[in-house]
């Protein structure tokens, strides 16, 4: 069945989703994608306390994009679980899952079954970005502090800030680079198709990314504001 949807929000598109993990192929896809995951936790540039540079999103975002929401979820579970057995760092915490599950889900809710363009692409990656980098997981920082090493740890950091800002217009464009490259081939190999010709970046792309870079942007300044002045 190569059904195309224009959004998430239907028990066909989960329906679907939930079939492909009776294919063979999508689950060996599933699993190359796992060890590429856990290979790459290893691969980090380290710019501060609980802050590096990676680069699995790319793997994450393929993987979503094949094989939609219900595996990247069991996938990230696993590629959390396994990475942390064979990369740990500091005490083993839980509720870290959640985050690698929140960013498969995000990017596969954009990418799986859908027409793509850069406009999803880059909407996918924004999303990652402030829901699972500068929400989930500093909230997640703050309770492993209070509970696990019984520090404290500021919900929003100035690095951390920077970091995701100062990434997040270059990471969008390499991600568009990246699955423009890949498409050809998982279309050829029949794991996606629907979207024939190359992804497009324009100059109306470059004036999004820094729009959406000012709203995040903003968005954090209020916070700061809120929690230093109004609270």
């Amino acid at each position: 069945m190569k059904t195309l949807y224009a959004n998430p929000f239907s028990a066909e598109y989960w329906r679907t989703a939930c079939l492909e993990l009776k294919k063979p192929l999508i689950l060996a896809f599933a699993a190359m994608m796992i060890v590429l995951r856990v290979a790459l936790k290893a691969v980090e540039i380290p710019v501060g306390p609980y802050l590096n540079i990676t680069t699995g999103f790319f793997v994450n975002a393929l993987g979503a994009m094949v094989f939609g929401p219900v595996v990247a979820l069991l996938a990230a579970a696993i590629s959390d679980t396994l990475g942390c057995m064979l990369f740990p760092v500091g005490p083993y915490f839980f509720p870290f899952i959640f985050v690698e599950m929140a960013s498969s889900l995000i990017f596969a809710l954009f990418l799986y079954r859908a027409k793509l363009s850069t406009w999803r692409v880059l909407l996918s990656r924004f999303s990652v970005m402030f829901v699972c980098n500068l929400i989930l997981n500093p909230a997640l920082l703050v309770l492993y502090n209070k509970l696990i090493l019984g520090g404290e740890y500021a919900f929003l950091t100035l690095p951390r800030i920077i970091k995701n800002l100062c990434l997040f217009p270059a990471e969008s464009f390499l991600l568009v680079l990246f699955l423009n490259v890949m498409l050809p081939i998982t279309n050829r190999m029949k794991l996606t198709y629907g979207t024939s010709g190359k992804l497009q970046f324009t100059k109306r792309h470059v004036v999004a990314l820094i729009v959406l870079a000012i709203v995040s942007a903003a968005a954090v300044a209020f916070y700061w504001y809120y929690r230093t002045y109004l609270k």
